[in-house]
């Protein structure tokens, strides 16, 4: 073994990558149904892309990105979210001429250089979506509404809305003052790095797991008590809608997320043990930081999807079934391998999965093999088969042999699968 795979990534295959191609085309058709478009972006972009859109004062920028220098001597990330590489697409390929507003996803591959932990991985995989050219509260309620869906359609049940606004940039500088003021007077009791944070970014400090700051953050002053009438007016909307809409939210005031680049509208879907099985917020401001052209308010989500396999095994929701192999064929004589091979093809064709032998193995060991397989039924294809055009099909479950045109295989199947659909 010349390495293992590096720490903090994962290999993909089995009832893990059932479950996780079920999840993804779970968010993909709830998606065409929301009439949201794929958003493919680089899996790195220039380093500037995030330090401005992310922020500088972020943990994800300071401590997290996977940041290095190219062959050319430009400073390259590989991306730590989707939501900046996003809107640099949108923005870059004039996506604002649109009509709007625009709606976008992604599953996308991130990258956080972090201690691995249970659902959080160095190399991730994101499930995202980017609502773009609306101000109004109902792009937050159908964000929230698509997120509900989802975690209902993949048979989570123990998770819960939260709901949280941090307001605009000039209510921010408000609350900030305040906020300073506050952990001033208990900087004795924070953390190093949130005695760093304090002045930089003291939004910050509330989002911090040590648990001195939060017990210190736990008397602060909160975001919603110092909202602009705007910003408040904004919120209000968001809650009537959602309670017209009978979708049941908790306001939690200790959602500040940990991006720069939220305004106005966080939330959280969270269990009942406290752990976030996804989030996102509004960002008005992020088109502009990154064109510098115009402002666009937005509204976006990011799902780890690595954490929401964690909680389904958590929950005990089992992986779906694999799928059962239709038919397996098994060849007679080197003289019909490629005729019987054209069958196997023809029936594949057909929408059947068919299986048949690449070893060389004696028909006795192929029946094995198909018994190790579960396939649903087998046939054996030699000389006379091809000959006579007919062959016995069995029935591995019950062992009833029955004699059947080579032609007529498709229509057998097909039958069969009804009959096993309709029990």
């Amino acid at each position: 073994m010349i390495t293992q795979a590096p720490r903090g990534t994962n290999d993909w295959f089995g009832d893990k990558m059932r479950i996780r191609t079920q999840i993804e085309a779970t968010a993909r058709d709830l998606c065409e149904k929301y009439n949201i478009q794929e958003v493919i972006t680089p899996v790195f972009e220039h380093t500037i892309l995030f330090q401005r859109g992310v922020g500088e004062t972020t943990d994800v920028v300071q401590k997290e990105m996977y940041t290095f220098i190219d062959k050319g001597g430009r400073s390259v990330t590989l991306k730590p979210e989707g939501t900046a590489g996003a809107i640099r697409a949108y923005a870059e390929n004039k996506l604002y001429a649109e009509p709007q507003p625009v709606k976008m996803f992604y599953v996308t591959p991130a990258f956080r250089y972090e201690k691995p932990e249970s659902g959080r991985l160095r190399q991730h995989h994101q499930f995202g979506v980017e609502f773009v050219g609306s101000g109004d509260p109902m792009a937050e309620v159908e964000i929230m509404t698509l997120v509900s869906t989802l975690i209902r359609k993949l048979g989570l049940k123990d998770a819960k809305l939260h709901i949280n606004s941090i307001g605009c940039p000039a209510c921010k500088k408000v609350y900030n003052d305040a906020l300073i003021a506050y952990l001033k007077k208990h900087e004795d009791r924070l953390c190093t790095t949130c005695k760093e944070r304090m002045m930089k970014n003291p939004l910050r400090v509330i989002d911090c797991k040590e648990p001195s700051c939060k017990e210190v953050v736990k008397d602060a002053p909160r975001t919603i008590d110092y909202l602009c009438e705007e910003c408040d007016t904004h919120f209000k909307e968001l809650q009537r809608l959602l309670t017209e809409l009978e979708i049941p939210y908790e306001i939690d005031t200790g959602i500040v997320r940990g991006l720069d680049y939220y305004t106005k509208t966080v939330f959280e879907f969270v269990n009942s043990e406290g752990f976030t099985l996804c989030g996102g917020g509004r960002y008005d401001n992020l088109v502009y930081e990154i064109d510098g052209k115009e402002e666009q308010p937005s509204v976006g989500f990011g799902m780890g999807i690595e954490r929401i396999l964690y909680f389904l095994e958590k929950e005990g929701i089992a992986p779906p079934p694999k799928k059962q192999v239709d038919l397996y064929v098994g060849i007679f004589g080197n003289a019909a391998k490629a005729k019987a091979y054209k069958l196997v093809n023809t029936l594949r064709m057909e929408g059947y999965i068919v299986e048949t032998d690449y070893m060389n193995r004696s028909v006795k060991a192929q029946m094995k093999y198909a018994n190790k397989l579960n396939a649903a039924h087998t046939i054996i294809i030699g000389e006379n088969e091809l000959e006579t055009n007919r062959g016995r099909i069995k029935n591995m479950e019950t062992g009833e042999q029955t004699e059947i045109a080579l032609d007529e295989l498709a229509a057998y199947l097909g039958g069969n699968r009804k009959d096993q659909e309709d029990r």
